[in-house]
């Protein structure tokens, strides 16, 4: 059997890593899901969670999908509610952001590139 392909499940695998089931942080034992060209997240998060500060510094190309639920992501350049299933956001390296959610809210965050931060 190959070892370049996997199958699994979001939540489940993103236990280990905060969610996140792609990327450098995977261990490369893991097989195809450990790479440094992506990062993906699967993010579940209860109404009125929010990111306890500010990230800064960012140095990847990011987007935010909303899957469901109604989530608000600040930026350092404006603000923006996913409220509608499939609604996303992409912001490039230099802006800062910040997140609540607004009602219990599944989000997939991608990445690109996977590195060190």
């Amino acid at each position: 059997m190959a070892d370049n392909w996997y199958t699994g499940n979001a939540a489940d695998d993103g236990q280990a890593h905060r969610g996140w089931i792609l990327g450098h942080f995977i261990e490369p034992a893991d097989g195809v899901r450990a790479t440094s060209a992506v990062e993906v997240k699967w993010g579940t998060h209860p109404a009125g969670q929010q990111r306890d500060a500010w990230y800064t510094d960012e140095q990847r190309t990011t987007m935010l999908l909303l899957i469901s639920g109604r989530f608000r992501l600040d930026l350092s350049v404006g603000s923006v509610v996913l409220e509608r299933q499939g609604d996303y956001v992409v912001w490039g390296p230099g802006i800062d952001h910040s997140w609540q959610a607004e009602e219990d809210s599944v989000v997939v965050t991608v990445r690109w590139p996977s590195i060190l931060s």
